[in-house]
């Protein structure tokens, strides 16, 4: 279930076919998805949910064509690998990776043997592999680390296959918990008008962050209507796990697009990912990692970092205007808003360690909650 399949408009711009990221022609997505065991935590046994989330940023080789990428934090209590040499050079080099918090390094080691396999010129090579993490500690046995680089091999391979973008609880977002409802991944795109350029903003999300009654959904409080005592949060008193505060979570936001950014420009539409998160009702907790990174494929055919000086021809670079960026930033913050919606909506209640629940977003509320404030099919 997704949130125009339920009447559900976020923001005024339309979608591309799919709305998802993988509008933005080119980028691909798969995922690697572990479900494990349940009942009580044994460290290094389970119960497991957790995953690897892989995003490939153009149909070409992504580990020798960079594209231009700008980065943003929003809160830092998180981590994005590899975002000082896309701050210095501004550019991607590589897939890009989203998995559990302690589960990074794995991920960031399987993409550097992938860019050593792929390229034709030999070693002696560097890759900053860039690999973004959420904390699914409440659910997963996080200190079990039980991501392997197989899992990140399957994760390529499921994305340089193609297709749908999966959402819910799949890949890195498996075990995660959005504004105190099942969280996980998501998805979606919006695309500008054509006399401001036609391109497509895609967004994707693996949110858990968010307290539950700051949740709003285009603008209607939610999660003031849907207490914890008519659906439970996993972080309610009683639970196993007294010393996590609700909304202690994270989200990683990528966009991607396929106008002709400069690097400075990625970097100012990446932080318009905020601004979606804060129609949602993200306030960038102290406690949350809240990073975003966005990339443009408008100019493809970039050297690689590596390329020794005259081994490339020169390129001829194109570039947005300045005064055409604003329809752009209006579509990464309504493609963000709609990718956290669509991450509730597929999201399915899971029980993880220590038989602690997240709950999935309950979609007949949500309806009937929508139209009494004159919004979603209801209303119309």
């Amino acid at each position: 279930m997704r949130a125009r399949e339920l009447g559900i408009v976020i923001g005024r711009l339309s979608p591309g076919p799919a709305d998802a990221i993988s509008d933005v022609a080119g980028v691909r997505v798969g995922h690697t998805t572990l479900i494990r065991g349940e009942g009580r935590l044994v460290v290094g046994e389970g119960p497991v949910r957790t995953g690897v989330t892989v995003i490939l940023p153009h149909g070409g080789d992504v580990w020798d064509e960079p594209v231009f990428a700008g980065c943003h934090r929003l809160n830092g209590n998180g981590e994005l690998t590899g975002l000082e040499w896309i701050r210095e050079a501004g550019q991607l080099g590589g897939a890009v990776g989203l998995t559990n918090t302690h589960s990074v390094g794995v991920v960031r080691d399987a993409f550097v043997a992938h860019g050593a396999n792929h390229r034709a010129h030999g070693g002696g090579v560097w890759s900053l592999p860039v690999v973004g993490e959420t904390w699914d500690g409440l659910l997963n046995d996080m200190d079990g680390f039980h991501v392997k680089p197989e899992h990140v091999d399957a994760a390529v391979e499921a994305a340089e296959t193609g297709g749908s973008v999966v959402e819910g609880n799949v890949g890195g977002g498996t075990g995660m918990v959005c504004h105190e409802f099942k969280g996980g991944i998501g998805t979606a795109s919006r695309v500008v008008a054509p006399e401001a350029g036609g391109w497509t903003v895609g967004v994707l999300v693996q949110a858990n962050y968010g307290e539950r009654d700051q949740l709003r959904i285009d603008g209607v409080p939610v999660g003031e209507a849907l207490p914890i005592e008519e659906v439970p949060s996993p972080y309610a008193p009683g639970s196993d796990e007294p010393a996590i505060p609700p909304g202690s979570g994270s989200i990683i936001a990528i966009v991607a697009t396929d106008a002709p950014l400069l690097p400075h420009q990625c970097e100012r539409l990446a932080q318009r990912a905020g601004l979606g998160i804060a129609r949602m009702g993200g306030t960038g907790n102290n406690s949350s990692g809240d990073l975003f990174l966005a990339f443009a494929t408008g100019n493809r055919g970039l050297p690689p970092a590596h390329s020794p000086v005259g081994s490339a021809s020169g390129i001829d670079l194109r570039m947005v205007p300045d005064g055409w960026m604003t329809p752009l930033f209006q579509a990464a913050v309504e493609a963000t808003e709609a990718a956290i919606v669509n991450t509730l909506l597929a999201a399915e209640t899971m029980t993880g360690r220590d038989g602690i629940t997240a709950h999935a977003l309950p979609v007949d509320r949500l309806i009937q909650i929508m139209a009494r404030y004159g919004r979603g099919p209801a209303a119309r």
